[in-house]
């Protein structure tokens, strides 16, 4: 009932919400948590990576490529780019995951620094100055109703949340199935699980992959979004952000943690008018923070303090139920 009311929340919020540009931090929390929880999905298998931004990147120019070079419908351009990324991504994944710790770490930090810069360096890609007039996506025509244009920020809004559900229940689907238990298995000890018979490359490769062509989706709609992207965008440093936001809402809360933890980080220094010369000493003043104090997120913090509160709850309910049992007994006996 939550999820279906948090749902209800999310639909019906633009009829509240009238700014444009309250709705444009809406869509920007969204892509802030996808790539938020292709880090924690990463981070499971024991990897940690600098390159979010660059593989969100890839998928933002190769739809922008798609569309303005080669003249494809952003409806077609969309799962291409996410193809074309996790491609990328298995050719650097095949040699990077060989390698764990601070090796992988410093690995993925070149490849942070290399893909913007090769952005940048080749006119195919616009240079330094980007590439501007991404076309909108095409309207969407419905039978018996009104065409869907992309011209105001509510139909993005839309197509943000849209994503945004096909992401998390195919996450949530990896997760329950054998590959979230081998990712588990080598998050918790990568020895003893390749003592099991757990092929550790091919997992951490498939998680690599996967959380690449993620990023990847969701750097397709921020092109579209934006109508123009530039290197600058997709350094390293944007990769510092979103550790930050899986870390505030809480690692071990792979869907809900980047959820909170973007909308925080996104809403918060907007309504404070923090600077964007200010930025980044709050973020690594908050980063510093949460290392000390709060290491397992908002939602560690809940279940720090409340550790049995969903025990009491059962425990309560079967006392509710225990105790009507009688009269029901009593009920049928006079029938």
């Amino acid at each position: 009932m939550g999820l279906i009311l948090l749902a209800v929340i999310l639909l019906l919020l633009p009829v509240v919400v009238h700014s444009p540009y309250y709705i444009h931090l809406l869509i920007m929390v969204g892509i802030n948590a996808v790539l938020a929880m292709t880090f924690i999905l990463l981070f499971r298998t024991g990897l940690i990576t600098i390159a979010v931004a660059a593989f969100w990147g890839i998928g933002a120019y190769a739809s922008a490529l798609l569309t303005v070079r080669l003249g494809l419908s952003f409806w077609l351009a969309l799962p291409a780019s996410m193809i074309i990324t996790g491609i990328t991504a298995f050719f650097f994944g095949y040699f990077l995951v060989r390698k764990s710790g601070i090796g992988f770490v410093i690995q993925t930090m070149v490849v942070a620094f290399i893909i913007p810069l090769v952005f940048g360096t080749f006119e195919l890609f616009g240079g330094y100055v980007g590439i501007y007039d991404i076309p909108r996506p095409k309207p969407i025509v419905l039978p018996f109703l009104a065409a869907i244009k992309f011209t105001s920020k509510i139909p993005y809004y839309y197509l943000m949340l849209f994503l945004v559900l096909i992401v998390i229940l195919g996450f949530s689907a990896f997760y329950a199935a054998w590959t979230g238990r081998a990712w588990r298995a080598i998050g918790l000890g990568p020895r003893l699980a390749a003592s099991l018979g757990v092929n550790i490359f091919r997992y951490r490769l498939i998680a690599f992959v996967i959380s690449s062509a993620a990023a990847g989706l969701m750097g397709s709609f921020y092109a579209h979004y934006y109508g123009s992207i530039v290197p600058s965008t997709f350094g390293p440093f944007k990769t510092i952000y979103v550790h930050v936001y899986a870390i505030l809402g809480g690692i071990g809360f792979a869907i809900s943690g980047p959820l909170i933890g973007s909308l925080i980080l996104v809403i918060v220094p907007e309504m404070l008018r923090i600077t964007k010369e200010v930025e980044p000493i709050f973020t690594g003043l908050l980063l510093i923070l949460l290392a000390m104090f709060l290491p397992d997120g908002l939602f560690g913090l809940l279940t720090w303090h409340f550790p049995r509160l969903g025990e009491n709850t059962a425990r309560v309910l079967r006392w509710i139920k225990g105790s009507s049992q009688p009269s029901i007994e009593i009920n049928e006996k006079r029938k």
